[in-house]
């Protein structure tokens, strides 16, 4: 029952929560800009205003919005595996099913560019599935690394191993490897190039209007956060030693700063062309497989 109330805690935060965090996020990237910026509450009204839109699509299109549903549900499902507090809501799951979820979810983002029969949907998914190629390597190492640490897969107990031990140079080195790379997974600047508003008109969601485009963005706005709070727990578990509501207000508040983080990276720089993002990418790979060997030396 506990696992239950859990479960629909998390969901219930990946769902309503995440998009006031978005707020905060396009708030923040204004006051860097100097500018007023959006109300906090603008991606709910967002998301409402495309939900309630007709779900207009390419007539090429054969698999409609089938991608959208399961790729949000892929997020969620991944959300699940994630420690909120000490425990995650569904506790047997392991790194190597989070690690399918996710990609599951951007293998559903380019079917959904493939579908839409445009030749900017098909150019976003030729990127798309690059930066998947080089990106998610550093997600499966950096989690490796901690799952040598604490000689466990599951995220409870890797949580619960650095709520006690601490971090080590190993899992900083990973972290920070892995923080460098989120900005590629949550396709923010400068890493935006699948989508390139400026040069793909949208890339893969070129096609996309509606209800369709709403799920591809909310799951966005969750994987945002699901990502935030794996750094927190895992990566960089201060302060030591909480347990209860104090540890979920922690994690809260590092989730917070993460994401202030990503925001203030998005809004200082300008889009890389992609020679310059493969060569950013490899050198972040470089450093997690250096948090990787720290980790095998028992460092």
């Amino acid at each position: 029952m506990q696992s239950l109330v859990k479960m629909i805690i998390m969901v219930a935060l990946l769902l309503f929560v995440s998009p006031l965090l978005e707020g905060i996020l396009r708030k923040f990237k204004a006051l860097v800009h100097s500018r007023i910026g959006p109300p906090l509450l603008q991606p709910y009204w967002d998301i409402l205003k495309l939900l309630g839109k007709d779900d207009v699509r390419s007539p090429h299109s054969f698999l409609g919005p089938l991608p959208a549903f399961l790729g949000l549900a892929a997020i969620l499902a991944a959300g699940l595996l994630v420690p909120l507090g000490n425990s995650a809501p569904f506790a047997s799951g392991d790194l190597f099913l989070f690690l399918y979820l996710i990609s599951f979810a951007s293998v559903c983002v380019m079917l959904a560019g493939m579908d839409s029969g445009s030749p900017y949907g098909f150019l976003g998914t030729a990127r798309e599935m690059m930066t998947s190629f080089v990106v998610e390597p550093v997600l499966f190492i950096a989690l490796i690394t901690v799952a040598i640490k604490t000689h466990n897969f599951r995220f409870s107990d890797m949580a619960a191993y650095q709520q006690i031990s601490g971090a080590s140079l190993s899992t900083i080195i990973s972290g920070l490897a892995l923080f460098l790379g989120i900005q590629a997974q949550l396709s923010k600047l400068p890493f935006d190039i699948p989508e390139a508003e400026g040069e793909l008109m949208g890339g893969t969601f070129a096609e996309m209007s509606g209800p369709t485009f709403a799920l591809y963005r909310w799951g966005f706005i969750a994987k945002q956060v699901i990502f935030s709070m794996i750094l927190a727990q895992l990566f960089f578990p201060w302060p030591l030693g909480l347990v209860g509501l104090w540890a979920v207000v922690a994690q809260i508040a590092k989730v917070i700063l993460i994401v202030v983080l990503v925001g203030l990276i998005d809004a200082v720089n300008p889009r890389l062309r992609i020679d310059q993002a493969l060569v950013y990418y490899f050198g972040v790979i470089l450093m997690a497989i250096v948090g990787l060997v720290f980790a095998l030396v028992g460092a």
